[in-house]
């Protein structure tokens, strides 16, 4: 085992285009941990049509009783922070070190690896934060055999499978009267639809940020619009791979697929379709909304600089008659008579007021009031 290298941006600097890989020369199989992982908590749910078991295991091996009955046993480890329990795992499961690394090593680009009597599929499961808006996301892989799932993910925190132990538990639908390919649909299924109130916080968000453009655009603004262009690529690049997945479980023949699932999987993959036409629809929202702020900028600044442009036109014969008569000419109309300075001052007043009226006629000082600054 190896210690996750360190990177050069904190996860918070970088976390759209964190990508896994390894060092060159690294032999296959090798695994390595982040060190800020949260240690495993082991779920098992084993059922049939006529009882359930859900309990939480305190060592791997308790599993292992519940393996080869003819019941569905589900193993759901949250957590890859015990080198310990994944070897345990590894030994208990049977598993290649090539699975046990693309499990381990997060995070992986969504996808499918046939292993005879087992096959591994990657999935990015996405959930919504909590009173503000973005999302977290995390890495699920399966390892489907004849009547067991094993299911390994980041962390325990944040999950959108409670509706799926939900149905077992209670007995609702038919998946309890289904076999193990039937249970990795439905978990797929609501990965997939937990895609969905994600892109409606977008939507909103979209909707707020257009408006703030067309009102008051601002630095804020263009933040905001650039902040939500990286997140949709990130969405975009968890279902884009994860819906060649779904394709690849209809199409491909796996033996641990039954045609009566595959069927199913096509209304998956229909889901999937929906959200990358969703997230493709948003990110073309984002850019315009990027066009609408610059557009939106420029005719702000050329606001400002028409009325510079008054200012200075009104101004301009005031500064002429108050430069003529600022010369120290001793023989000058108007110099030393009584009323010089009244008509001087009332033809200045005169002519400014007239300019002003011309450029109101004009059209020209109709939206001064709705500048703003930033």
């Amino acid at each position: 085992m190896a210690k996750k290298r360190p990177r050069p941006f904190s996860e918070e600097n970088k976390p759209y285009t964190k990508e896994f890989y390894h060092y060159p020369g690294t032999l296959p199989g090798t695994i390595i941990l982040d060190e800020n992982a949260p240690q495993p908590v082991i779920f098992l749910m084993d059922y049939d049509q006529t009882r359930v078991i859900h309990k939480q295991l305190k060592t791997p091996e308790e599993c292992i009783a519940y393996l080869d009955q003819e019941s569905v046993s589900w193993v759901d480890v949250q957590g890859l922070g015990s080198v310990d329990i994944l070897q345990r795992l590894r030994d208990i499961f049977d598993l290649h070190p090539l699975v046990l690394e693309d499990m381990v090593n997060v995070p992986e680009r969504p996808k499918i690896e046939d292993y005879e009597d087992q096959l591994l599929i990657i999935a990015r499961m996405i959930v919504p934060k909590e009173r503000t808006y973005g999302f977290h996301s995390e890495q699920v892989s399966f390892v489907l055999s004849k009547n067991y799932l094993l299911t390994v993910q980041e962390e325990p925190e944040h999950d959108c499978l409670n509706g799926v132990r939900a149905r077992i538990s209670h007995n609702k639908g038919i998946i309890r009267k289904q076999g193990v390919d039937y249970l990795v649909y439905t978990l797929l299924d609501a990965i997939i639809d937990g895609f969905f109130p994600v892109l409606e916080g977008y939507g909103e968000r979209l909707e707020e940020l257009e408006e703030e453009v067309m009102v008051n655009p601002n630095r804020q603004t263009l933040q905001k619009i650039y902040q939500i262009r990286r997140e949709l690529l990130q969405l975009r690049r968890a279902i884009w791979p994860q819906r060649d997945v779904i394709n690849s479980l209809i199409r491909d023949g796996y033996e641990h697929i039954s045609e009566e699932v595959r069927i199913y999987l096509r209304d998956c993959y229909d889901h999937a379709v929906q959200v990358m036409d969703m997230v493709e629809t948003y990110r073309e929202l984002a850019s315009g909304l990027m066009d609408v702020y610059l557009s939106a900028v420029s005719n702000k600044m050329n606001e400002i600089m028409k009325l510079l442009t008054v200012v200075s036109a009104i101004f301009i014969p005031l500064t002429f008659i108050a430069g003529v008569y600022g010369m120290n000419f001793e023989h000058m109309p108007e110099l030393k008579s009584y009323w010089g300075y009244p008509i001087c001052l009332a033809s200045m007043a005169t002519i400014a007021g007239g300019l002003m009226f011309f450029f109101w006629r004009r059209g020209w000082l109709e939206n001064y009031s709705t500048i703003k600054h930033d």
